[in-house]
C-alpha cells in the first residue's frame, strides 16, 4: 500500500466541518461528498469507536460492494481513524483473500485542526497500489465538494 496525503481549509468550527464530514445530523451530507467516489455512496453503522461500519455503493452493473472497516478512533472535532478489515459484496463481508489482502490493516486518518474560524481537514490514507491513480485524481475533489457543504450549510 502507499500512503496518500491531503489538506484543506474550511471556513468552519472543526465541529461543524466533522459533523457535517461525518453525516451525524443529516445523512446527505456524507452522501454528497463521497459521492464523488461513487454516486450512491453511502454508510451503515456507528461511528463510534471499535465499532464496525459498511461504506458502499452501488456499482454499474446494480451489485452493492464495499468496505467492511472498524472505527479505530474518534476523538469528536479532532481524530477519526478508520481501519479497513475486509470488502463487501452483496451482503457478504469478505474478510480474507486475495480481494481483501489489498486493503487489509489500510488506515484512513482525518485530523480537524482549528485556529482563527477556520479548519484545517488533513487526511492521511493508505491506497492499494492498483486504486492509486484513481483516488490520486478523486480524493481531492471529494475535498472540494466537502469544503463547499461545509462552507453554505
Amino acid at each position: 500500500m502507499k500512503k496518500l496525503h491531503y489538506k484543506i481549509d474550511v471556513n468552519s468550527s472543526a465541529e461543524k466541518a466533522y459533523v457535517t464530514m461525518l453525516g451525524l445530523e443529516n445523512k446527505e451530507t456524507y452522501q454528497q461528498w463521497t459521492g464523488e467516489f461513487n454516486p450512491t455512496s453511502t454508510f451503515e453503522g456507528s461511528w463510534e469507536k471499535d465499532s464496525k461500519i459498511h461504506f458502499l455503493g452501488t456499482d454499474e452493473n446494480g451489485q452493492i460492494g464495499g468496505m467492511v472497516s472498524l472505527i479505530a478512533e474518534n476523538i469528536p472535532n479532532k481524530f477519526l481513524s478508520i481501519q479497513h478489515i475486509g470488502v463487501l459484496s452483496g451482503d457478504e463481508e469478505i474478510l480474507e483473500g486475495p480481494e481483501v489482502e489489498q486493503w487489509t490493516g489500510g488506515f484512513e486518518n482525518y485530523t480537524f485542526e482549528e485556529s482563527d474560524h477556520k479548519t484545517t481537514i488533513t487526511v492521511d490514507l493508505d491506497v492499494a497500489e492498483s486504486h492509486l491513480e484513481y483516488f490520486g485524481e478523486t480524493y481531492p475533489k471529494a475535498l472540494k465538494k466537502l469544503k463547499e457543504i461545509i462552507e453554505k450549510s
